[in-house]
């Protein structure tokens, strides 16, 4: 980071402490702004958009409350004084995605000269994505990664303050900053981070390589957090990590993700507990214990299988076995019997052959997922598959990814259709006026449409499942 040469004349004395800092360089903001719009007679601007995960998601919520904070009023398209990405670099189509965007935010500049825009997130981790757009994209004002987002305040106010772009991407995290302005989406339901980063190094992923290592929240700030949330009216909150089994490891003493999501479960007024992701490998069976007897904590479990074969499996440095996650998911609905589970799908890994791809129709037809995200092979840049030989041709994986999607559907069609009929509690997220229907979230993370009014938006009420169309139902509220 630069020296505080573009500190003001009276601010010698910085809080040197987070959050202290950034809520520092947050209310020098503030009044800036203040004046700016006596002087102006107007409201400023900001879009944030997200690329990406939930992870992503989550921190843009910090990203637009910094903002909020200062006094920027959110809207819904780029027309606005700052614009922030926060982007994803998980394939190489979200990166194309996003220089695209570029491109347009800067005829978009070229109208309000004095627009912020502001990149940050997964691909700024990329010293090639920030080396090029230093070259080709020099209208932009602000990159940082994702180990610095915290950073918003005091990077902002550089970029109002120095001449020329401001560029700070970290190598490494050095600290979690808890307690920043948050804005987000949805009154009732919240994601929480528990941790940042990942250990596992699977071969075609590119987040150990952006978010760093595994790094796990103080479970009292967690705890905090939801406390806080459910006093804001948050019904359902979703406990975020790359791998949420490996919460609490650099922790001392440790603590389990178990232990953590029955503390989570405690908090009165909370109603809904989800989490994202678990790894296969290491799922505990005191967790899927916890899953089946705590009302609070939904029955539903995303466990990612990228490949069926375990020859893959290995070259994707998975450790399990084809065998050894139709046994976990055996022994998930031992446990649990109503559970939905849901997965990831690689199709086209470097050397994958029709072989293998039918062991992963054959997981899939034996799993009973009831829904599965699915993605065609993305060379990323620094992985070890990107130099594996054998890459398969595209022509290939776009006819295995139809006969995958094919699959995939009458599984979790079927899997769908045993609900019909049922009476089941669901979550009101969204109403449109137009058709007068609620759309609300099961259990199980599928979708149900319904008529109802505006006010049910944010409770928990019964529907009965009249028609299931595969992956989501009609229903009527009882």
């Amino acid at each position: 980071m630069s020296s505080d040469k573009y500190l003001p004349i009276d601010a010698k004395h910085i809080p040197t402490e987070e959050p202290e800092r950034q809520y520092f360089f947050m209310d020098l903001l503030r009044d800036e702004l203040t004046a700016r719009k006596e002087e102006e007679h107007r409201e400023f601007t900001m879009h944030v958009e997200t690329f990406g995960c939930q992870m992503n998601a989550k921190d843009s919520e910090k990203l637009a409350g910094i903002l909020t904070y200062i006094g920027y009023t959110p809207v819904e398209t780029e027309d606005a004084d700052i614009v922030l990405y926060n982007t994803c670099t998980v394939r190489e189509n979200a990166n194309t995605r996003v220089y695209g965007r570029i491109g347009y935010l800067g005829r978009l500049k070229k109208r309000r000269p004095g627009m912020k825009i502001i990149l940050c997130g997964c691909m700024m981790q990329e010293k090639e994505a920030v080396e090029k757009i230093k070259q080709s994209y020099r209208f932009v004002d602000i990159i940082f990664g994702t180990h610095n987002i915290y950073m918003l305040s005091e990077l902002l106010y550089r970029s109002f303050h120095e001449k020329g772009m401001v560029t700070d991407v970290r190598e490494e995290a050095d600290r979690i900053v808890e307690d920043l302005p948050s804005y987000r989406k949805y009154d009732f339901k919240a994601g929480v981070n528990i941790m940042y980063g990942c250990n596992n190094f699977c071969t075609y992923c590119i987040v150990p390589y952006v978010r760093g290592r595994e790094r796990s929240r103080n479970p009292v700030d967690i705890i905090k957090e939801t406390e806080q949330l459910v006093s804001e009216g948050v019904k359902e909150v979703m406990l975020l990590g790359q791998n949420v089994n490996s919460y609490g490891k650099t922790l001392d003493p440790q603590v389990s993700f178990a232990e953590l999501i029955r503390d989570v479960a405690k908090v009165e007024g909370l109603e809904r507990v989800r989490f994202m992701t678990p790894h296969p490998k290491d799922i505990s069976e005191e967790l899927l214990r916890e899953v089946a007897v705590n009302p609070k904590i939904c029955n539903h479990i995303h466990l990612p299988l990228q490949s069926g074969s375990t020859r893959l499996l290995q070259k994707m440095n998975r450790h399990y076995t084809k065998e050894q996650f139709l046994a976990l998911t055996d022994r998930i609905r031992e446990i649990i019997p109503d559970v939905a589970i849901t997965t990831d799908i690689i199709i086209g890994f470097p050397g994958e052959t029709e072989e293998d791809f039918e062991d992963t129709l054959d997981v899939i037809r034996k799993a009973r997922f009831m829904s599965a995200f699915t993605f065609i092979y993305s060379k990323r840049s620094g992985t070890p598959a990107a130099d594996m030989p054998d890459q398969v041709p595209e022509e290939v994986s776009a006819d295995r990814m139809k006969r995958l999607l094919e699959t995939v559907g009458e599984v979790a069609g079927a899997e769908a259709r045993k609900y019909t009929g049922q009476t089941v509690p669901v979550l009101c997220e969204v109403y449109k006026k137009e058709t007068g229907c609620v759309t609300g979230r099961l259990e199980n993370n599928l979708l149900v449409h319904f008529p109802g009014e505006e006010s049910l938006l944010g409770k928990i009420v019964r529907v009965k499942l009249d028609e299931c169309t595969g992956f989501y139902y009609l229903g009527t509220m009882v």
